[in-house]
């Protein structure tokens, strides 16, 4: 069985290396890719890029994507990735210190399957990093990748 692997979209260092820390607390044994723009999200998506020759049929178990990201911000990374056949059904949790309605609306509506506030007290985000990673990867049953057409 292959590794878990979890693309997290965070162009923030310090968010970076809090939310690495936090997943790898209770997540031993899962693969964490980091992109750092919406760009990098679909090119590691794809197989493009700073990623090319990565196998696209590979895809992440799950997606945590920062909204407020330089290039290509999170809802229009989401509304591309809902948008491609192959990517459609990628989980994609939203974790954003963005407590705007308006963005939680807008992000549901694109097709985000949850959408988490980063807490602002270090514990509480490692809780909260915590949680969302167990309960994706261990918990949750995810439809099982499109096949590439070819």
């Amino acid at each position: 069985m292959n590794k878990a692997t979890i693309l997290l979209a965070e162009d923030n260092y310090d968010d970076e290396v809090l939310t690495l820390r936090a997943l790898r607390k209770k997540l031993t044994d899962v693969n964490i890719v980091v992109a750092h723009n919406g760009v990098e999200v679909l090119d590691y998506l794809c197989g493009t890029g700073a990623f090319a020759g990565r196998n696209p049929a590979d895809m992440p178990n799950l997606l945590l994507l920062d909204l407020k990201m330089p290039m290509m911000d999170g809802q229009e990374t989401l509304r591309r990735i809902r948008a491609n056949a192959r990517t459609s059904l990628l989980p994609v949790v939203i974790l954003t210190s963005s407590d705007e309605q308006r963005d939680q609306i807008e992000c549901y509506r694109l097709g985000a399957n949850s959408y988490v506030c980063k807490p602002v007290r270090f514990d509480d985000f490692v809780k909260a990093a915590t949680r969302l990673g167990v309960y994706w990867l261990e918990i949750n049953r995810s439809p099982p990748p499109p096949a590439l057409s070819g």
